[in-house]
């Protein structure tokens, strides 16, 4: 398969700190993959690097074959449209003075797209959301609006960053469950950036071990869910047991 994403030999140094450390990965089109680490293990550092939000020191990030760092301003647009980075704090990433359906009209605004009226639908979300302003809403239902907000824009490539991180089990369970649904639907290709082996386990063909910045594992999702071979994905295993 061709890859829709890939990394080769990525380093990102944040002054005498290496969050990534000579990172090389792919995503098949139509993969789902995850990447799992503890806090400070370099994921989100990753997320944004891969869609050229952070500068990195080394390496390069190629989209459908093409380097970002070659890509003049109007085809970095086209590729941002396509690749959509789901951030992790929905608190933040959405205006707080925006009504949730300004928010996604917006996002189809700055694409060049028509308007829609059904965007909240592939989320489960009832229309009426979008006439209410972010802290009117439930966690859960903003990080589905922020879900909203990526497919609005019709991509290729969803990056989640833990999607799942401070939602109550209930919750959890039902954005999971979302996304699965979203992704197949919509045959997009995905990297779920989070801690939670359970959700990798739930959603990927593939796992990404990261500790400090480094590639330590790699392989499919059930091999190494039932026998990590790296001590670290043995410890990141036991703690979520």
């Amino acid at each position: 398969m061709t890859a829709r994403l890939a990394l080769t030999g990525l380093t990102k140094r944040f002054g005498v700190v290496t969050a990534l450390d000579d990172v090389t990965l792919e995503v098949a089109r139509g993969e789902i993959v995850a990447v799992v680490g503890e806090s400070g293990a370099g994921k989100s550092t990753l997320a944004r690097c891969a869609v050229g939000l952070v500068p990195w020191n080394a390496g390069e990030v190629w989209h459908e074959g093409a380097p970002i760092s070659t890509m003049d301003e109007p085809a970095r647009r086209a590729m941002r449209r396509r690749a959509q980075l789901v951030l992790q704090d929905a608190g933040l990433a959405l205006d707080p003075r925006q009504r949730v359906g300004d928010a996604l009209a917006e996002a189809r605004a700055i694409h060049g797209l028509p308007l829609r009226d059904n965007l909240l639908d592939p989320v489960g979300l009832p229309r009426a959301l979008t006439e209410r302003f972010p802290h009117e809403v439930s966690g859960g239902q903003r990080q589905r609006v922020l879900l909203a907000r990526a497919l609005a824009v019709e991509p290729d490539l969803l990056l989640l960053d833990e999607p799942t991180a401070a939602l109550d089990t209930l919750t959890r369970a039902r954005l999971l469950a979302t996304l699965d649904e979203v992704i197949r639907a919509h045959r997009l290709t995905a990297m779920i950036i989070t801690h939670d082996v359970a959700a990798a386990a739930q959603l990927a063909h593939r796992v990404v071990v990261l500790e400090g910045g480094r590639v330590v594992e790699s392989g499919p999702t059930m091999a190494v869910v039932r026998a990590p071979a790296h001590p670290y994905t043995r410890r990141l295993m036991a703690a979520a047991r």
